[in-house]
């Protein structure tokens, strides 16, 4: 088998892990679903109402539609949460637990 070859029946392999490693990285993200009928709709949002509740879902131009948005339909909305930023917060019990060391006596 010519080298030419080798490298050409190896690119399938590689494709197939490459597939493997995306497909077990997008997993890991959880997501959510809504269902109910639609009270308000703009370009950039969806308010659905579940029971007395109203949940508003932000949506953009990657969001993908199947059928026609309008007030008044009943959609399911697959939905991830995702953290924008995060500030940890120091314990206040543990700051005071923390006490200096005793200083040895002369």
């Amino acid at each position: 088998m010519t080298p030419m070859n080798k490298s050409f029946m190896l690119a399938p392999a590689f494709a197939i892990v490459f597939t493997l490693s995306v497909s077990t990285f997008a997993a890991d993200a959880i997501t959510y679903h809504v269902t109910g009928p639609i009270v308000e709709l703009t370009d950039t949002k969806i308010v659905v109402e579940k029971g007395k509740n109203k949940w508003e879902v932000t949506r953009n131009a990657d969001t993908k539609v199947t059928g026609e948005l309008k007030v008044g339909a009943k959609v399911t909305i697959q939905y991830s949460m995702t953290a924008q930023t995060v500030e940890v917060k120091e314990d206040k019990a543990a700051k005071g637990a923390a006490k200096p060391a005793d200083k040895p006596a002369k």
